[in-house]
């Protein structure tokens, strides 16, 4: 098979006629298609099949940005669907890794993150600084958190860890992303720091395994 014959975002033959067109079994087609979409190249929808991946989007691990600035940064369109927001108190793995005491307030905020109105990534961000509690009031659909934070709160976010984990796609995430369980996805960690090193903000995310990677140099 070649990968060529097709554009992004085509729906590729079913197994049967993958089988019949080059001469093989559909066990072989099924094993061939089964390999590009662990590379990358051929991503699966539930319930719609099997199509060629579109380019990745990269996020270079250089500078601090947000999603709509990255999104932006590519020429393409950001947009949010919220989850769900809410005030939440810390348990002691989010009191360690924002540095508060177990039980103080944080804001917490779920969202899919979409380009070009397509899913992408689920972030869950939780948030401790002081009058955290107004974000509620935020319309965080519309506007960058981090610019947000910055331009209306005088948080400016420095610096961040993180950490990047492959992993495969639970029933729930495969839902929102609109693709199918067990599809390779990318976990990120990490934990964003303001002036003098002190932690606001906490995020996990899912990124779609075939839409995105990370780039970074080293020296």
């Amino acid at each position: 098979m070649r990968v060529g014959e097709w554009k992004p975002g085509d729906l590729i033959p079913s197994e049967r006629e993958l089988g019949e067109t080059y001469g093989i079994s559909r066990t072989t087609a099924r094993q061939a298609i089964t390999e590009l979409v662990n590379e990358g190249l051929f991503y699966r929808e539930q319930g719609k099949g099997t199509f060629v991946s579109q380019s990745k989007i990269t996020q270079q691990l250089i500078h601090l940005t947000g999603f709509t600035e990255d999104i932006r940064a590519r020429g393409q369109y950001p947009s949010t669907k919220m989850i769900a927001t809410a005030m939440d108190l810390a348990d002691e793995a989010i009191a360690e890794k924002l540095r508060i005491s177990p039980g103080t307030p944080i804001f917490r905020l779920q969202r899919l993150r979409l380009a070009d109105n397509e899913p992408l990534a689920i972030e869950l961000s939780q948030i401790s600084f002081k009058d955290c509690e107004r974000l509620l009031e935020e319309d965080l659909e519309q506007n960058s958190l981090y610019s947000l934070l910055e331009k209306k709160y005088g948080v400016v976010l420095m610096e961040a860890d993180q950490e990047i984990e492959a992993g495969l796609a639970s029933n729930e995430d495969a839902q929102l992303l609109k693709i199918a369980p067990g599809s390779s996805v990318l976990h990120t960690r990490r934990v964003t720091y303001r002036e003098l090193n002190q932690p606001v903000e906490y995020a996990k995310a899912v990124y779609c395994g075939h839409k995105y990677t990370f780039y970074t140099r080293m020296r």
